[in-house]
């Protein structure tokens, strides 16, 4: 890649890192039609697979803040995952064998789905402390390996299917969904990125300043969302503007292209 498009990966990977520290969820959505739409990386493919590796490293450091403050469930995180990485790594087999620009108008309308549930919000009940049983292991496993198929598929971190199916399988709060899906998107992304890395899909300069640039946007987003916490509401509903307005225009594309 040239320089100027190595900037615009760094300042993507701020973009990516700023909404999801000041907004969390569906945050990374944006990652993949940055990479397309701004980078200029020409194959999806290639795209949904840098996409990935940029994703599961900024999972990971988000997980260790998360794990530090005593908001990750590690067993139910660790089932759930592991049924997830077998999902992830079927769906990304799949993600490969589909057309590209079939697969970005797919990722578009995933995307409509991510705003509308951002439009919805959560709540904030819960279990404080969910326990693994023999009652919730088959609902963990069954969601966990639905979601890894989906965020393998798409090559996205998949939190905001990841977050209700923990909290749906454990009854666990919405603070601790939120700590011990870190785990789950951080195993789907590597799954996804090792994939595509095996075929030659990963454009390794660029992960490397979306990841660095992602650092930087995660610290302002996290200090500005401390300021603005009361206005979450608003900013959810601003994001998930934002995402409507890209993915018609990831359609508007697609359709052109077919």
């Amino acid at each position: 890649m040239d320089p100027l498009s190595l900037l615009l990966g760094a300042l993507s990977g701020v973009l990516v890192g700023f909404s999801l520290g000041l907004v969390g969820g569906g945050g990374s959505i944006l990652a993949v039609p940055l990479m397309v739409y701004v980078v200029g990386i020409d194959n999806p493919h290639v795209a949904i697979g840098t996409s990935a590796i940029a994703v599961a490293a900024n999972a990971a450091l988000n997980l260790a803040n998360h794990a530090r403050r005593g908001n990750v469930r590690w067993r139910c995180a660790a089932v759930f995952a592991a049924a997830g990485v077998v999902g992830a790594y079927g769906g990304s087999s799949l993600g490969k064998a589909v057309d590209g620009q079939a697969l970005l108008l797919a990722f578009a309308v995933l995307m409509l789905v991510v705003g509308g549930l951002m439009l919805r919000g959560s709540g904030a009940g819960g279990d404080a402390e969910p326990r693994l049983d023999r009652g919730n292991a088959p609902r963990l496993l069954g969601f966990g390996t639905m979601a890894g198929a989906l965020s393998g598929f798409f090559g996205i971190g998949g939190g905001f299917l990841i977050v209700p199916g923990l909290v749906a399988a454990t009854g666990m709060s919405m603070l601790l969904a939120i700590g011990s899906s870190l785990v789950a998107v951080t195993a789907f992304g590597l799954t996804t990125a090792l994939n595509y890395a095996s075929s030659g899909l990963i454009d390794w300069a660029v992960a490397a300043v979306f990841i660095g640039g992602g650092l930087l946007g995660g610290l302002g987003g996290a200090a500005l969302a401390t300021r603005l916490s009361a206005s979450r509401g608003a900013l959810n509903k601003v994001f998930a503007a934002l995402i409507f307005v890209v993915a018609a225009y990831m359609i508007h594309q697609g359709l052109l292209a077919l």
